[in-house]
């Protein structure tokens, strides 16, 4: 079934790690965020609102619909990092104060993509940017290898693959949320981002183990993530592990 982001058991699986710098250069060859205020959409644990205010942000604020999320990313908020409690469609926050709104592995999670992205639109000031990370199904599709495990999570589990394509946005439909909320036509890149570096292969397994950072893991009963540890061992050199995942940028100007 898919995560529950409410459940308490859940509330630290998007905290404990940090951002890598292949992050920081894709972020600063979009846009300089030194003295910006950001917003981000959907921020979880706060690592990369943190990320945002390493990069030279000059305050930031999280929003996310977790509570318990939330109250985990307080106990690593820094100075400068404001943590609200709201939805992605109806935030709370005063209109048109804000140079950045970034919203990272969120518009594949809501129910109503324009009705999310009419809400940045209306909390940016004019000349604004709307930064979107997330999967397209040519990203998902990207084939599993040694720097790559989770393209192997589909060849393992196909029917994965299915709860991808039915959850992840395409470039056109997104466009024409962007277009009807009145922004311009995005930029587009794509992004091999270091998610995580690991010491050997079993702490990468023990935390696909515990379903870490990863929703699409909570499709698996308990037998079939056991299965799936084991294939990974398999396939995985005994070694360090550096994971990467490939992602799409769309930035858009209010």
């Amino acid at each position: 079934m898919p995560i529950d982001f409410d459940d308490p058991a859940n509330a630290r699986t998007y905290s404990d790690r940090d951002v890598d710098p292949s992050w920081d250069r894709a972020i600063t060859g979009v846009l300089d965020p030194r003295g910006r205020t950001v917003v981000d959409i959907g921020c979880g644990g706060g690592v990369y609102a943190r990320a945002w205010l390493r990069l030279g942000a000059a305050a930031v604020t999280g929003v996310d619909s977790s509570a318990s999320i939330l109250e985990a990313a307080r106990a690593q908020a820094p100075a400068g990092l404001d943590l609200h409690l709201g939805d992605a469609a109806a935030t709370g926050l005063s209109a048109a104060r804000v140079d950045v709104v970034f919203a990272r592995a969120l518009v594949h999670h809501v129910a109503d993509l324009p009705a999310v992205v009419r809400e940045a639109h209306r909390l940016l000031r004019e000349g604004g940017r709307y930064l979107i990370q997330d999967r397209t199904m040519a990203d998902v599709d990207q084939p599993g290898n040694e720097r790559h495990p989770r393209g192997w999570l589909f060849d393992v589990f196909p029917r994965l693959r299915q709860v991808e394509a039915a959850r992840r946005p395409d470039d056109a439909s997104l466009r024409d949320a962007l277009g009807a909320a009145g922004f311009d036509a995005p930029s587009v890149r794509r992004l091999w981002e270091v998610r995580r570096r690991y010491d050997d292969r079993e702490a990468y397994l023990a935390e696909i183990g515990t379903r870490t950072g990863r929703s699409i893991l909570h499709e698996l009963d308990d037998d079939e993530l056991s299965y799936l540890v084991s294939e990974l061992r398999g396939r995985l050199p005994a070694g360090p592990v550096l994971e990467r995942d490939r992602w799409t940028l769309w930035c858009a100007v209010r």
